[in-house]
């Protein structure tokens, strides 16, 4: 579920930020040049990656001023500023220290703030940064090109092909990427942005920065050079520079994103996953109620509330006739788990039939891949297809994905085809199929 966005008080500004995990261990993400920390999440790899930091570490991430959520200004800040804008945010979300995760651009700003504030920096890693703008953008030809893309064609995602060639052609990714544009700044704030960018040059500090410090990048980085790290490492006292293949810019994407995550959390935790963590094979179910508000308005809060007792009762009983595990409730839905296909659609049928006696329609929604259990929780990309197709289902429907049915062949369950589907934040289109009880 994604986070709560709330906002540090920064001088006059309000700066945008998330605080999510539970882990022992402190993290500021500090984002690129454009973000918006509610759009995060509708990326499955992006929200994965994000979740594998909560599982260890207590996480802040922030839009810096001017971008994403935060406070438009009338002039965009220096590096100074957007550290008072960091420490702002620090304090309210409670952390006196932190390690820093320095996302491209943002490295720098990871780092200025490393060497200021050495008492309140554990440790800093730096993803795709550079210590000057001429490893980003090597020439001014090169940058009048961007700008030209900027002033013609920002918001479109068609700068997907310099940040994410390996999903250029994923027409899913280039929507929301194209979203992540639009949402992160206007074209006239972006030029500006890069403008100021365009004087980032840090190489005579690094030789102050006292933390422990990792350094990623992909040696082919279509953005900034891999030379921008290893200048970066160099200079930093014992950083350490851990240089993997591959042309994508952002850390989420391409076939080595996990080998990101595991040098990250190796870094800060000395370990890499956490022994409560497993990947199974699993059916996720989630059911909502369709129409809540508006049957809660009719029959007021009481009514209400006995209501959706009987409700989840019937539910609970359900998932312990089929071996279902609750993993979690959502006000009026239900997140569930089965060993088993066939069991979880017989769950989600029988569901919808009670149900619809006690004058309730539930949607349903049940996708069969690869999960993370975590605890008692669950997370992973299916758990994200899983909630897609619930939001696509029809009062009292059971809806399934092609993978489930072609699991449950031979079990006598019945479907009808609803087609081909595109589930948000997903790639490719998915068929979809109606359970028929």
């Amino acid at each position: 579920m994604q986070p709560i966005t709330q906002y540090a008080k920064s001088g006059d500004v309000h700066i945008a930020y998330q605080a999510f995990g539970e882990g022992a261990i402190n993290l500021v993400m500090v984002p690129g040049f454009v973000s918006n920390v509610e759009n995060y999440w509708d990326e499955p790899d992006l929200a994965r990656f994000l979740t594998r930091l909560a599982s260890y570490a207590r996480v802040v991430t922030f839009d810096k001023r001017g971008t994403g959520m935060s406070d438009r200004v009338a002039e965009l800040p220096g590096l100074d500023q957007r550290m008072d804008d960091l420490r702002a945010v620090m304090d309210a979300a409670g952390m006196e220290q932190a390690a820093l995760l320095g996302i491209s651009e943002g490295g720098a700003l990871a780092v200025l703030f490393a060497a200021t504030y050495p008492d309140r920096c554990r440790a800093l890693a730096l993803y795709g940064g550079f210590s000057r703008f001429s490893y980003w953008f090597p020439t001014q030809e090169a940058l009048a090109t961007f700008f030209a893309y900027v002033e013609r064609s920002w918001g479109t995602g068609g700068s997907v092909q310099r940040f994410a060639p390996s999903r250029a052609n994923d027409s899913t990714f280039q929507r929301w990427w194209g979203r992540n544009e639009r949402l992160g700044a206007s074209p006239a704030a972006v030029i500006a942005l890069m403008q100021m960018n365009s004087q980032i040059e840090i190489r005579d500090i690094l030789p102050t920065v006292q933390a422990p410090t990792l350094v990623i990048h992909r040696t082919g980085d279509k953005t900034v050079s891999v030379e921008g790290g290893r200048d970066l490492a160099a200079r930093i006292p014992g950083a350490r520079l851990f240089e993997l293949p591959g042309v994508d810019h952002l850390f989420y994407v391409g076939e080595n994103a996990d080998e990101i995550s595991d040098a990250v959390e190796e870094f800060l935790t000395g370990s890499r996953a956490p022994v409560d963590v497993d990947r199974v094979l699993a059916t996720v179910l989630f059911t909502d109620i369709v129409g809540s508000t508006e049957k809660a308005v009719a029959l007021g809060d009481q009514r209400w509330r006995d209501l959706l007792d009987k409700h989840h009762a019937a539910i609970r009983r359900h998932l312990a006739r089929f071996r279902g595990r609750e993993v979690k409730t959502t006000g009026d839905g239900f997140l569930a788990t089965f060993d088993g296909p066939a069991r979880g659609v017989r769950c989600a049928c029988a569901i919808a039939d009670e149900i619809r006696a006690l004058g309730l329609e539930v949607r349903a929604g049940l996708h069969t891949g690869e999960c993370e259990m975590m605890g008692d929780d669950v997370g992973g990309i299916a758990v994200h297809i899983g909630a897609r197709i619930a939001a696509l289902a029809g009062a009292g429907e059971v809806l399934v994905s092609s993978t489930v049915k072609d699991l449950t062949a031979g079990a006598g369950l019945r479907f009808a085809e609803r087609g081909a589907k595109i589930l948000k934040g997903i790639p490719g289109e998915w068929r979809l199929f109606s359970a028929q009880a």
